[in-house]
């Protein structure tokens, strides 16, 4: 009987699996298995990293539910280019299937893994999966990629009602679940290693995410009870206005084109302008896939690289100030602390803080993207990528580089009466409404009696936004005019 090795990367779910799925549907026995690559690991600035405890988790609810479903999960801590080609060969499968992964690093693991299997007459096949809409298959007319959004975003959805949506139609995996198999003479029936034996340290992302395909579930299903109101209440970090759904959409724990059923559906329904803004965010983020896997060089450069003559001042005190929450403008400040304290930060702020690093403090986007890279529970390259560069106005379809956002006009206007600002900075909890945007500006009589005193609770803005802003046109000139 023919064998197949699944590997599980990105795709944390039993349910709507596409290379599972094909693999199971095959009639082979099917193996499964996961690998904790120590290429990714050991390159963790941290060893108390939210991401990993995560998808221990995940992983963890992944392994009970193949077991229940009369299959297992064989998990391996080690280099995935060395631990699948042994694996496969232990099991002696004839093919190894895993779902596309886009990201340059993926790309050359799995040619390498590709290569060494090769060499033993076992096959490798990957899936389509991560996204709607991978490559190639969404060009413009003169079959070109795009580079503007809101056309790929007509094209994108002009392909899908082509089709009738048939390419959101679910994987029923389930229906083939007698095809999984258990761990065969694999030596990893052993229980599942640890976070500490793996050299992990618990964190506490526990307290603010539910992990794992019910994790996932749960939230879906709450954020459908609110999603009419998303358009308006997605850029108030104050509410709970988003789907809190990035993180299970980066693992996989759950599956894109369920949520873009439910985004098509709600829409239907009513008309649900908030769900059709849901459905704009989701193929912003084909949008991205197919931009990183077209441009590659945008992965560590400008996308437009007229703007590689940028002058970047990268003051190491300034940025050092923006990343430790010390800028003296509350809303970067309070964003700040909310990445360094949950490794989530809310969409409109990432905006926010993105465009004052490069716009107000003059710091190379790179050194922002990789901050996000090291912190945020959800990084995704592509997502981050683009919209670091969309800020810094050296991306596709990106901010203008004249348009800079004024960090306390947007604090005024997405937090009015400072709720999140005192959420993450409670030493500005007693000041008042007027001024919480902008505390050095607190009438001195006021100060004292709130025994406030701003350089000691609270520091000065490291800079001033008008100077600044006129320093950042300049330098953006300057790069064009070269």
């Amino acid at each position: 009987m023919k064998k197949i090795l699944f590997w599980f990367r990105r795709d944390l779910r039993l349910n709507d699996n596409a290379g599972l799925y094909a693999a199971l549907a095959s009639g082979a026995q099917v193996y499964c298995t996961f690998i904790f690559d120590t290429d990714i690991l050991d390159a963790l600035p941290t060893k108390a990293d939210r991401r990993v405890e995560f998808i221990w988790e995940s992983v963890v609810e992944l392994k009970a539910a193949l077991n229940k479903n009369g299959g297992d999960l064989i998990i391996r801590h080690a280099r995935a280019v060395d631990a699948i080609p042994a694996l496969a060969g232990e099991l002696e499968v004839d093919v190894v299937f895993a779902n596309t992964d886009y990201e340059p690093n993926a790309i050359a693991r799995d040619a390498l893994v590709a290569s060494a299997l090769s060499a033993n007459n076992i096959a490798f096949q990957s899936f389509k999966d991560t996204v709607i809409y991978e490559k190639s298959e969404v060009l413009t007319l003169a079959e070109k990629p795009f580079s503007v959004f809101t056309p790929y975003k007509n094209a994108w959805l002009k392909k899908l009602n082509q089709n009738n949506q048939e390419d959101l139609a679910p994987y029923a995996c389930e229906k083939y679940f007698r095809q999984l198999a258990g761990s065969g003479d694999a030596s990893s029936a052993a229980p599942v290693l640890s976070l500490e034996q793996m050299g992990f340290a618990r964190t506490n992302i526990l307290d603010n995410v539910e992990c794992g395909m019910s994790g996932a579930d749960s939230l879906i299903d709450d954020f459908v009870s609110r999603i009419a109101e998303y358009k308006e209440a997605r850029d108030f970090p104050s509410v709970k206005g988003v789907s809190y759904l990035s993180v299970h959409n980066r693992f996989g724990t759950i599956s894109i084109r369920r949520l873009v059923r439910i985004a098509y559906a709600e829409t239907a329904r009513a008309k649900n302008i908030g769900a059709e803004t849901w459905l704009s965010e989701l193929i912003w983020r084909d949008f991205y896939f197919q931009i990183l896997w077209h441009n590659p060089h945008a992965a560590i450069g400008n996308y437009k690289r007229e703007y590689d003559n940028l002058k970047w001042e990268n003051d190491s005190a300034l940025f050092a100030a923006w990343c430790e929450a010390r800028t003296g403008y509350p809303i970067i400040d309070a964003a700040m602390r909310q990445i360094n304290q949950t490794g989530y930060m809310h969409n409109r702020l990432r905006m926010i803080v993105a465009s004052f690093l490069t716009k107000d403090l003059l710091i190379d986007w790179r050194l922002g993207e990789k901050y996000f890279a090291d912190n945020l529970n959800d990084f995704d390259l592509s997502a981050n990528n683009g919209g670091w560069q969309w800020a810094a106005s050296t991306g596709c379809d990106a901010q203008p580089y004249f348009r800079i956002f004024n960090p306390t006009t947007q604090s005024e206007r997405f937090d009015p009466q400072g709720k999140f600002i005192r959420r993450y900075l409670p030493e500005l909890k007693n000041i008042p409404d007027k001024y919480i945007h902008a505390p050095h500006t607190l009438p001195p009589i006021d100060a004292v009696a709130k025994n406030f005193v701003i350089g000691r609770d609270y520091p000065r803005p490291i800079v001033e936004h008008g100077a600044q802003r006129d320093k950042a046109l300049a330098m953006f000139k300057a790069a064009r005019g070269a």
